[in-house]
This record gives C-alpha cells, sequence and structure tokens, in this order.
C-alpha cells in the first residue's frame, strides 16, 4: 500500500524526448501530457514541474511547447545538436539531475517521468536524502534498475496516458 499525503510537496521533470520516441515506437501514439500530470500530482502540492524539450532549427514544435506551457509546464529548452556527418544529439540527463538537486530541499516527493536508465544514481542520491522518488515511464522501454531503485513506478502504456494519431 503506497501512502500519498495530501500535505506532500511534489516536484515533477519530464524527459519529453525519452516519452516521445517511447510512445511513438513501442504504441504508435502520442503521450497525454496532461493526464501524466494529473497523475502525478495527485491531490499533493505541486511545487515546480519541468518539460525538457528540444527545439530544431525549423521551430514547427513551437505550438507543442506552447501547449505544454498551458498545463502548467514549465519548458525547458535546449537546441537539437547536428554535427557533422548528420549525426544529432539532443540530451537532457545533466540538466534534469540539476534541477532535480536544485529543487530537492523545497519538496517532498520527486516524479520523474523517464524511463533513463541513467537516473539511477539520482534516485539513490534522493531517496538517501529522505525524499520520495516515483518514476512514470514506459515499462517496455524503461529501465529494470530504474523501476526498482524507485519507490512507486507507474507503466505508462496504460490507454489513458496515450493520444492515439489522428
Amino acid at each position: 500500500m503506497i501512502i500519498k499525503h495530501k500535505g506532500q510537496r511534489v516536484g515533477v521533470l519530464i524527459d519529453v524526448q525519452n516519452l516521445y520516441h517511447s510512445a511513438k515506437n513501442i504504441h504508435h501514439s502520442r503521450v497525454n501530457f496532461k493526464e501524466i500530470l494529473k497523475v502525478a500530482i495527485g491531490k499533493r502540492s505541486l511545487i515546480r514541474a519541468f518539460a525538457y524539450v528540444v527545439k530544431t532549427k525549423t521551430g514547427e514544435e513551437r505550438a507543442f511547447f506552447e501547449a505544454l506551457v498551458k498545463l502548467g509546464l514549465e519548458t525547458r529548452v535546449k537546441d537539437l545538436q547536428e554535427f557533422y556527418g548528420g549525426a544529432k544529439k539532443a540530451d537532457w540527463d545533466v540538466g534534469i539531475v540539476i534541477d532535480a538537486i536544485r529543487i530537492a530541499p523545497s519538496i517532498d516527493v520527486l516524479v520523474l517521468v523517464s524511463g533513463d536508465g541513467d537516473f539511477v544514481s539520482l534516485v539513490e542520491y534522493l531517496k538517501n536524502r529522505g525524499k520520495r522518488v516515483e518514476v512514470m515511464a514506459f515499462g517496455k522501454s524503461s529501465s529494470s534498475a530504474l523501476r526498482e531503485e524507485s519507490d512507486e513506478f507507474v507503466d505508462l502504456g496504460k490507454e489513458k496516458y496515450l493520444l492515439r494519431k489522428n
């Protein structure tokens, strides 16, 4: 039985790229960020909610970023890096870890919305400082070590977390 107290202060960090690719490749769907945020917060007090996004040269994602802001998410934007030879990179791992550690003194619970196993050390760090860490990610593509280390794991592979493509 997992207890979520009304007075708990919650921080939500959403690795948008991680979710986008999992939803697209595994479920052939888009992510329902509104439902994820609602479940992440529950009846608790939201302190901060960040969505980590990547901007391309075309700017075609602007409307998507605006939709995230309307949901109450603060967007952290990074430019997509393009390397000689066509390789592309967009990695928010360090930024997510820095924000998690920065907001930790103000929260009781961190909800990490990512299945990236690189965050196992962050989860251990926060738990060792008395924080509750909940992970929300797609079960099929998330790190088993991350799932095991978290206090609670919510599988986003359920229908309510997905938006079917039109």
